[in-house]
């Protein structure tokens, strides 16, 4: 039997099976109502609405170019209970996509319209700065890679620039900013003035951030592995992470109308930081799974 359902990937499979939602059910269409009301009522300045469609943008362009980036991935890969694993992960990132645009064709146009603000498109360029694009870049340059060289070294760095930044560190960063601006958990100090709460908006990152998690905890768990078994240095996850942080910096923690540069920075150091100190420490202990999948705010999305 090649599948083990009882492998640290089979497991999280069978999790990605468990947790499943619908980007059209799940997220209730009164909420989205909601949200489209709140921001129109709210009257934010033409600035601030494109710095809040620049959030939106970022997030859905992100999981539209991963859906497709990471299939070097799923063919490097040799065994079946990773494969399958990915397999889901390739999906669940479709999934997300196709949240962020719901998100845009059902809330951000109209509430565009309402507020006789410019409507725009979600991959219009204005959106997507010089570092923004520069990561995605490289993660999709490192996981071709693969197709000719899937040594355990150029495994360690195509999961790093994408589980462990673009997930761990990018993504998680901007949940944190969501829900410090738009819900009433996170920090205060994010905001740069009071914005309505918008349930349909969190409903959505819950779901995704549930995902995630363990999309998080899987790259974790192999790149500690390639390091631990295949006798990957772990200098090489090190320049990796930390050839990349600035470019994280300069896409997601610049000051704007909407949010506070310091902050979002600290956050994205701090997870950095950890994550490293988790994966090249052989005593550390990984996460759990349902400490990786649990959304503060989010119990009711992320226990579905």
């Amino acid at each position: 039997m090649r599948i083990d359902p009882d492998s640290f990937a089979g497991g999280y499979f069978e999790n990605a099976v468990y947790r499943h939602w619908d980007p059209y059910e799940d997220v209730p269409q009164d909420d989205l109502e909601a949200d489209r009301e709140r921001l129109v009522a709210d009257e934010p300045t033409a600035a601030e609405f494109d710095e809040f469609r620049e959030f939106i943008a970022q997030f859905g362009a992100g999981e539209e170019a991963v859906t497709e980036d990471l299939a070097p991935l799923m063919i490097a890969l040799d065994d079946i209970n990773d494969q399958m694993f990915v397999s889901s992960q390739i999906y669940e990132e479709a999934k997300h996509t196709q949240f962020f645009d719901r998100y845009w064709r059902e809330v951000v146009n109209p509430a565009a319209e309402t507020l006789g603000h410019e409507v725009t498109a979600p991959t219009d360029q204005r959106y997507f700065n010089e570092d923004y694009v520069a990561i995605f870049d490289a993660t999709e340059e490192a996981m071709e890679q693969l197709l000719t060289d899937d040594s355990p070294e150029q495994m360690a760095r195509a999961i790093s620039h994408y589980h462990l930044t673009i997930e761990s560190v990018v993504a998680q960063t901007g949940y944190f900013a969501f829900q410090s601006i738009f819900s009433d958990s996170g920090r205060d100090d994010v905001a740069r003035r009071e914005w309505p709460e918008l349930p349909g908006l969190i409903d959505g990152i819950n779901y995704v951030r549930s995902d995630e998690g363990r999309h998080v905890g899987w790259g974790m768990q192999k790149v500690r592995s390639l390091i631990q078994d295949a006798g990957v240095e772990p200098q090489v996850v090190r320049d990796t992470l930390q050839g990349l942080m600035p470019r994280v910096v300069g896409a997601s923690a610049t000051d704007s109308e909407i949010s506070r540069t310091e902050p979002i920075a600290e956050f994205s150091r701090d997870k950095l930081t950890r994550r490293v100190e988790i994966i090249t420490d052989q005593d550390a202990t990984l996460p759990t799974i349902e400490e990786l999948t649990r959304v503060e705010g989010g119990e009711s999305a992320a226990g579905h």
